[in-house]
């Protein structure tokens, strides 16, 4: 942001890992911040930072939440879509419609809604070829937030995100607490991307508004989770782990874990980085881990 003094109110719909970190870089930039969450537990939490939370599907909150969403300067969604559609979109539409002239609105989606490629490249102008549930509601998801701007409202910015990863959330932490596995699937890359650098890249859009844009937010290699893996180990000094052949391991993942592995394809970072002039902190995986493996040494709850 450069000290650059933009908008003075901000608000988000999730305040999950991602949307407090983009809350917190506001807040400290002297911004005012509210948003939702989905519990009074966490609201007491994000009171702690600072911010206003509201209860998304609380009745009592409906028009606190649309007060604010009126007079809000930039409204970003970390909201994912449910089988009826996309939650946000369903509850305070309308109320996105009459936001200020010039308001800024981010939605924050995936890189899956690509599909399967066979380990070719995608862009941001490639076909959307997804076939999971998961991956249809996306797609449908997006189409409904770039159509705020043909009702005459703020046109939306869309950011496909790669695997996300960031403190307290990633491969250290999974070989800490003994939940990794080194897995082999030749052939098969995943794109990654630090929380830090989804946030500098939400804030450079910020600083550079062009409705109705779409950007890849990955990293800049992408690697094997099997690479991935082995790299953590020797940061954390700790021994390899077996390598267990894809086959051998996919009956013991989750449908979400087995959704990730379901396609192939590599993510070009190519317009975040031309257009909107983003020099990532964390370029690669093996930049990331190495800045993460002090706090994962240090913490106690793993």
């Amino acid at each position: 942001m450069d000290g650059e003094k933009l908008t003075q109110r901000a608000f988000v719909f999730g305040f999950g890992y991602v949307g407090l970190a983009f809350a917190l870089v506001l807040k400290a930039n002297g911004w005012k911040v509210g948003g939702t969450c989905r519990s009074e537990e966490r609201r007491k939490e994000l009171l702690k930072h600072g911010l206003e939370a509201f209860i998304f599907n609380a009745a009592n909150e409906e028009d606190a939440i649309r007060h604010k969403i009126v007079s809000s300067d930039i409204i970003l969604s970390t909201v994912p879509p449910l089988g009826a559609g996309d939650p946000v979109l369903s509850s305070y539409g309308k109320d996105i419609l009459e936001t200020p002239e010039g308001c800024w609105l981010g939605y924050l989606s995936t890189t899956g809604v690509y599909g399967d490629w066979g380990g070719g490249l995608v862009d941001e102008a490639s076909e959307l070829r997804a076939k999971s549930e998961r991956g249809v509601r996306r797609i449908i998801a997006e189409k409904c937030w770039a159509d705020l701007a043909k009702k005459n409202g703020p046109q939306c910015h869309l950011f496909r995100l790669a695997g996300i990863y960031g403190p307290g959330r990633n491969i250290l932490v999974k070989l800490k607490a003994g939940n990794a596995r080194r897995i082999n699937k030749p052939g098969h890359l995943f794109s990654r991307i630090h929380v830090a650098d989804i946030v500098a890249v939400l804030l450079a859009s910020i600083c550079r508004p062009r409705g109705g844009a779409v950007y890849n937010v990955c990293d800049d290699e992408a690697c094997s989770q099997e690479e991935l893996v082995e790299y953590g180990c020797n940061v954390l000094g700790i021994k390899s782990l077996p390598l267990i052949e894809f086959e051998n391991a996919v009956n013991d993942m989750s449908a979400m874990a087995r959704s990730f592995w379901q396609d192939r394809r590599r993510v070009s970072n190519r317009l975040m980085h031309e257009e909107l002039g983003i020099r990532l902190r964390f370029p690669t995986y093996r930049n990331g881990l190495r800045d993460l493996a002090a706090e994962v040494e240090t913490r106690r709850d793993i």
